[in-house]
C-alpha cells in the first residue's frame, strides 16, 4: 500500500512539473511494477521512466525528480534515508537550470485540503456591484515593459495559446480535386484500365493550397529586451504550431536560432537561445544585421512567397547607414513585410529617428506589439487580409507612400 501511495504522490509531482501523467499511467505503472520488480534500483527507475514519460524532452525533468522524491539510498544506509535531500532552486547544467525550479515548485506546491479540513465558509457575503475589468483583461492591455515578475508569468502561459493564421496560398504543385478545374489526364487514363466501363470518369485537380514560409527579424538590443523575451514566448508557440518558420535575432550581429525554438520544451528552448546568442542587450546595427541577411539567408528562407516579420523598435546605432539599400532587397525578396514597432503604443508617436523613416517606406504593415492585446490583433489582421486577398488578385506594392496616415489602416 505505501509502495501504491508513493507512486501516486510521483505523479503528482511529476505533473506539477509538467509532464502529463494521467491516473491510467498510475495504474499502468504499478502494473509494470509488479511484473519488472523492485529488487533493483535501475529497474525501478527505468519502469516508471518507460510508463510516465511520453516524449523525449521529458527525461530531464522527470530524472530530477525521480532523484529527489525516491530517496538515494546511497546517501547513507537505509537508517539515514528518512531525511528528504533539500530541493536546490537550480541545477548545474544549462538545461537544468529551467527545468529545475519547475521541479522546485512542483515539490513546493502544497496539496489540496480535503473535504474535513476546508474552511467553513462564510455566512456573510459581500458583493462588489463597480464596473471593474477582469485581471485578465487588464494583463492583455498591460505592457510588458511594466510587468512585475507574476504577471509575466501569467503571461507567459497566454501567449503560448496565441497561433499566428498566416492565410494560405495557391502553388505551382497540383492535388486531387472532384471540383478542380483541371483534367488529370494521367489519372484518368489510369482509372479507366481499372475497369470496363463505357463512360469514362474524369479525374480533376486544383492548385495546392498551402502556408507560405514565416521569417523572423527580432532585435534583441537593450531597447528591447524586456519585448524580445516575450516575442521568444510568441516564437516559441508558432514555430511549434506549424511548420517552415525561422527565427532570427540581432543585435550588433546576426544569430540563427530556429534550431533552439524547436524544441518543445518552452524552458529548455530558451535556454539554448541563451546560450548561442552573445549580443544580447547591446547595440543595434539594423543595417548590417539586413546586409548579413541578405547575403546569407534571404535565398534559403525567402522562397516561395515567404512572409517576414521585422520585431524592431528601429533605432539603429549606425544612423540608417546601408538601411534603405537592405530593405529594399527584404522587401523584394519577401511577398509580405510586416514590421511591429513597441514604440507604437504611444498615441503621438512619430517616426523622427533617421532609421526609421529609412525602414518605413519598404514595409507592407506597420503595427504595434507591446502587449498580448497587440499580438492577437496581429493575427486577427492576418486573417483579414487573407480573406481579402482571396477576393482580389493581389498586388504587388514598391511605392514609398504604403503607410502613410490617410492611407494605411494600420497606422497609429
Amino acid at each position: 500500500m505505501k509502495l501504491a501511495e508513493n507512486v501516486m504522490h510521483f505523479a503528482r509531482v511529476l505533473r506539477g512539473a509538467g509532464i502529463p501523467v494521467g491516473p491510467d499511467r498510475v495504474i499502468d505503472a504499478l502494473r509494470a511494477l509488479e511484473v519488472a520488480g523492485i529488487e533493483r534500483r535501475d529497474d525501478f527507475y527505468w519502469t516508471l521512466a518507460s510508463v510516465f514519460l511520453g516524449r523525449r524532452e521529458q527525461f530531464d525533468l522527470y530524472d530530477q525528480a525521480f532523484h529527489i522524491f525516491w530517496r538515494d539510498p546511497q546517501l547513507l544506509e537505509r537508517a539515514m534515508a528518512l531525511l528528504l535531500p533539500k530541493v536546490h532552486g537550480r541545477a548545474s547544467t544549462p538545461e537544468g537550470q529551467r527545468t529545475g525550479n519547475r521541479v522546485t515548485e512542483a515539490f513546493a506546491s502544497k496539496p489540496k485540503k480535503g473535504a474535513a479540513e476546508r474552511e467553513p465558509a462564510p455566512s456573510e457575503i459581500e458583493i462588489d456591484a463597480r464596473f471593474t475589468a477582469s485581471d485578465r483583461e487588464v494583463l492583455q492591455r498591460a505592457d510588458f515593459e511594466t510587468m512585475t515578475s507574476k504577471e509575466l508569468s501569467q503571461a507567459k502561459k497566454m501567449i503560448a495559446q496565441l497561433r499566428l493564421p498566416i492565410p494560405e496560398i495557391a502553388t505551382r504543385r497540383l492535388e486531387p480535386n472532384s471540383r478542380g478545374r483541371l483534367v488529370d489526364l494521367r489519372a484518368t487514363l489510369r482509372s479507366s484500365l481499372r475497369g470496363s466501363a463505357d463512360v469514362i470518369q474524369l479525374r480533376r485537380r486544383s492548385p495546392l493550397r498551402r502556408h507560405p514560409p514565416l521569417t523572423v527579424l527580432c532585435d534583441i538590443s537593450g531597447s528591447m529586451s524586456r519585448y524580445a523575451r516575450m516575442f521568444l514566448h510568441f516564437l516559441h508557440a508558432i514555430t511549434n504550431d506549424r511548420d517552415r518558420v525561422h527565427t532570427l535575432v540581432f543585435g550588433t550581429r546576426l544569430t540563427n536560432i530556429t534550431r533552439h525554438l524547436r524544441h518543445r520544451d518552452v524552458d529548455i528552448a530558451l535556454s539554448g537561445v541563451a546560450q548561442a546568442v552573445a549580443d544580447w542587450s547591446g547595440g543595434t546595427r539594423i543595417g548590417a544585421s539586413l546586409k548579413e541577411f541578405n547575403l546569407r539567408w534571404s535565398r534559403r528562407l525567402l522562397g516561395q512567397n515567404a512572409v517576414v516579420l521585422l520585431i524592431s523598435d528601429g533605432l539603429d546605432r549606425d544612423a540608417g547607414q546601408d538601411l534603405t539599400e537592405q530593405m529594399e532587397r527584404l522587401h523584394r525578396s519577401c511577398r509580405k513585410l510586416i514590421w511591429l514597432n513597441p514604440l507604437l503604443r504611444f498615441e503621438d508617436f512619430e517616426p523622427k529617428a533617421a532609421g526609421m523613416r529609412l525602414m518605413l517606406p519598404h514595409v507592407d504593415a506597420f503595427l504595434p506589439a507591446h502587449n498580448i492585446e497587440s499580438l492577437t490583433d496581429l493575427a486577427r489582421s492576418l486573417r483579414f487580409s487573407g480573406e481579402v486577398a482571396r477576393q482580389r488578385p493581389p498586388r504587388r506594392a514598391h511605392t514609398a507612400g504604403l503607410n502613410t496616415p490617410g492611407e494605411s489602416a494600420t497606422w497609429k
